[in-house]
C-alpha cells in the first residue's frame, strides 16, 4: 500500500526520547518530533534546561517532558529508561544526540580528556541504545537515530580533534552493527552525519575568522545548515518514510563528502 504523504512523517501516539536535547541539534530534533505528533522526553544533563525546553514545546501545543540524563553514567541511564518504561510503557524513538568536543593536538591531549569524550560520545550512545532496545524489543520494535558527524567519515585535517573524530567514526560502525543485530526484531538503527552546524559546540570554530573561511572554502555549497536542517533528517529516519532504511549514515554536509 502506498504511503500517504500527509502521514508518512507523522509520529502520532508514539514516545520519543532525545538526549542532549536542551540546546542545538537536540532541541531542534525534540521540537520537530513533537510537532510530528510524538510525546517527547527532552533529556539533558542540565535538568533545568531540559524542563525549560520541554516547557517551550508544550507552549506550542505539543507534548513534552524534561528528563535529567547523564548518558555517561551507567546507573543514571538505567534509572532514566526504567522511569520511561514505568511512565509510558513504551519507547518508539531514541535520538542519541548528546556529544562533546575537546579540540587539542593529539600530542597535547590528556588521557582524562580522551576518556571524557569517549564516555559521552561513544559509551553514552551504547548505553542509551542498549537501554532503549530493551523497551523496544518488548514493544515490538522502534527506531534509533544516532548523531555521528562528517568527522566520523573523513580524516578532517582542518584542525586537530582526534577524540571527536575517533568516537564519531565508531558511532558510524556501531550504527551498522546494531542495525544488523536488531533488524529481525523490527528495530531500525541509522545515523545522521552533520557538517559544521552553528551551535554552542561549534561556536569557537565560526568565531575564528581564518578558520571560518577555511571551512567555507572546503564546503561546496559555501553555507552551513541550521539545527532545524539536521532535525529534518532525524525525523525522516525516525518515521515510516524511511521504513526500509537501516544501518545507514545520512550525511547532511553541504556537499563536503562528495569532493
Amino acid at each position: 500500500m502506498a504511503f500517504d504523504p500527509n502521514t508518512m512523517l507523522r509520529l502520532d501516539g508514539e514516545v520519543a526520547l532525545v538526549t542532549g536535547a536542551a540546546r542545538g541539534i537536540g532541541a531542534a530534533s525534540a521540537a520537530l518530533l513533537a510537532a510530528a505528533g510524538a510525546e517527547v522526553l527532552v533529556a539533558d544533563l542540565d535538568g533545568a534546561a531540559a524542563e525549560a525546553g520541554a516547557a517551550a514545546i508544550r507552549a506550542r501545543g505539543h507534548r513534552a517532558h524534561g528528563l535529567v540524563l547523564d548518558v555517561a553514567d551507567d546507573a543514571g541511564v538505567a534509572a532514566a529508561f526504567e522511569a520511561v518504561r514505568e511512565r509510558h510503557g513504551r519507547l518508539d524513538v531514541l535520538v542519541n544526540n548528546a556529544g562533546i568536543a575537546l579540540r587539542k593536538p593529539t600530542t597535547e591531549l590528556p588521557r582524562a580528556d580522551w576518556d571524557k569524550v569517549v564516555a559521552v560520545n561513544l559509551t553514552g550512545v551504547f548505553l542509551c541504545a542498549q537501554a532503549a532496545a530493551s523497551i523496544m524489543l518488548a514493544g515490538g520494535g522502534g527506531r534509533i537515530v544516532n548523531l555521528a558527524s562528517i568527522m566520523g567519515l573523513s580524516g578532517g585535517g582542518l584542525y586537530p580533534n582526534i577524540s571527536y573524530q575517533s568516537t564519531k567514526g565508531a558511532v558510524v560502525n556501531m550504527t551498522r552493527a546494531l542495525a544488523v543485530e536488531w533488524s529481525k526484531q523490527n528495530i531500525r538503527v541509522n545515523a545522521v552525519a552533520p557538517t559544521w552546524v552553528k551551535t554552542e559546540l561549534t561556536r569557537p570554530l565560526f568565531e575564528n575568522p581564518e578558520l571560518h573561511a577555511r571551512l567555507k572554502a572546503v564546503t561546496p555549497m559555501e553555507r552551513f545548515p541550521a539545527p532545524d536542517d539536521i532535525a529534518a533528517a532525524v525525523l525522516f529516519l525516525a518515521s515510516r518514510a524511511s521504513a526500509f532504511v537501516t544501518g545507514h549514515t545520512l550525511a547532511v554536509d553541504s556537499g563536503f563528502l562528495a569532493q
